[in-house]
């Protein structure tokens, strides 16, 4: 994935383009950057800012969109009203999603927006942008609205929806008890995705907040869910910041490895030839675990399931730490007496896919649910425990596939099991 970051230059990479570019690597796309002005800040003081010249800004611009395939654009630091006049010039015609967060002062007080270039922001970025992700204190002055309770996020955000704002994101919100919020506003429809509060400031979160937004929307993901992952990628950044200087500390993207794996599994996944046939009526999930993991907490997987649509496959979720109900549990069973089991996905069943899968050379077993004790099936989320701990009772070694032909109401399924999720699609790959 190719993403467009527009922003400031920050020296000590807390935030602006430097952040982007490190935010962006994590999540393993590509950042390439337009740079609006150059800051010099640290973590403790923010000392001043230079414009970049208008026509510089435009050659930037136009070297990027002119070469490369851009999948998602960003905008933060814009400065002044000539800056925006040019972004607006370049980008109005273009049909790339577009991410503003319409800063207006940095953590440590420096002006990134001068007053007098607000009322342009409004008129030509806001309309042109796919989603926009002001904080609380610059959604008061975008949309002339004081932010006091919980029903005012919602007038802020009709004011924003008028002025020509698709969907939007208003950050860091208190009005839940001990939680933190980010209000999504998008048609009318309404949400807030709350987290706990982390006491110590940071720098650079709406920076990283943003980045991950734009990779989840260029994704296809809708804004709820892309809001949801914004907020942990957000998250886990903060509680990782480092203090590096003598000021408030900055954040620190990480890299999931698990999350990451199997993520680049699911993008194999959908890409395998007919593979959408393969997906059963209930679809499918794909799941990593940690090393010796204790519950499905401890379990990546799809919020959502891997859906058919048409002759693809895709995946209608983001990538979760129990975000796996069924097959996180059947990796949880796997691991208590098969320790390097650690990845899983559900498939359709039918006998011709056994047959594929003994072709090939894999280890088989099965379990009848018709012969569950009603104690299982009244216990809720039980049924699969059951199932896989009968299936593997008697295995001196991890089978490959487990199975079952179903029961009354319950659709007859397949599960892969491997050591990883390439593991598992290895296995699958065999019999495409």
């Amino acid at each position: 994935m190719n993403i467009l970051a527009i922003g400031g230059s920050d020296p000590s990479s807390g935030a602006g383009i430097q952040s982007d570019i490190k935010a962006a690597q994590v999540l393993g796309a590509n950042c390439f950057t337009t740079i609006t002005a150059i800051t010099a800040q640290n973590s403790s003081k923010f000392i001043g800012a230079e414009p970049v010249s208008a026509k510089s800004i435009l050659a930037q611009m136009d070297s990027i969109l002119s070469d490369f395939p851009v999948d998602v654009i960003t905008i933060g630091m814009v400065y002044d009203s000539e800056i925006i006049k040019k972004i607006y010039s370049r980008l109005k015609d273009l049909k790339i999603p577009i991410v503003l967060d319409p800063v207006i002062k940095s953590t440590t007080h420096g002006i990134l927006l001068k007053a007098d270039a607000i009322s342009t922001l409004k008129r030509l970025l806001i309309p042109i942008s796919h989603t926009i992700t002001p904080n609380v204190a610059e959604a008061e002055i975008l949309s002339g609205i004081k932010i006091r309770k919980s029903q005012d996020l919602v007038r802020a955000a009709q004011v924003l929806s008028k002025i020509g704002a698709k969907n939007i994101i208003i950050t860091g919100h208190k009005f839940a008890k001990n939680k933190i919020g980010d209000f999504v506003y998008y048609n009318k429809k309404q949400e807030s995705i709350y987290g706990k509060p982390i006491p110590s400031q940071n720098h650079g979160s709406g920076c990283n907040f943003a980045i991950a937004l734009a990779f989840s929307i260029a994704q296809k993901k809708d804004i709820f869910e892309s809001a949801r992952f914004a907020k942990q990628f957000t998250n886990d950044a903060i509680l990782s910041a480092q203090k590096l200087g003598r000021g408030i500390k900055m954040t620190n993207p990480k890299q999931d490895k698990i999350k990451s794996e199997l993520g680049d599994a699911i993008i194999q996944f959908e890409d395998l030839e007919q593979i959408s046939s393969y997906i059963p009526e209930c679809q499918t999930n794909f799941v990593f675990a940690k090393q010796k993991s204790k519950s499905i907490g401890d379990i990546v997987g799809v919020s959502g399931r891997i859906v058919r649509a048409g002759k693809s496959a895709i995946t209608a979720g983001t990538l979760e730490y129990g975000g796996s109900q069924h097959v996180a549990t059947a990796v949880l069973m796997m691991q208590k007496k098969f320790p390097k089991v650690r990845s899983g996905l559900n498939i359709r069943y039918n006998e011709g896919i056994i047959r594929k899968f003994a072709k090939s050379g894999a280890k088989i077993v099965s379990y009848d649910r018709k012969s569950e004790p009603q104690s299982s099936k009244s216990k809720e989320n039980s049924s699969i425990s059951w199932g896989i701990g009968q299936a593997i009772k008697k295995s001196a070694s991890a089978p490959d596939i487990i199975y079952h032909t179903g029961d009354y109401g319950k659709e007859p399924m397949i599960i892969v099991f491997g050591t990883t999720p390439q593991d598992v699609l290895k296995k699958i790959s065999k019999i495409l």
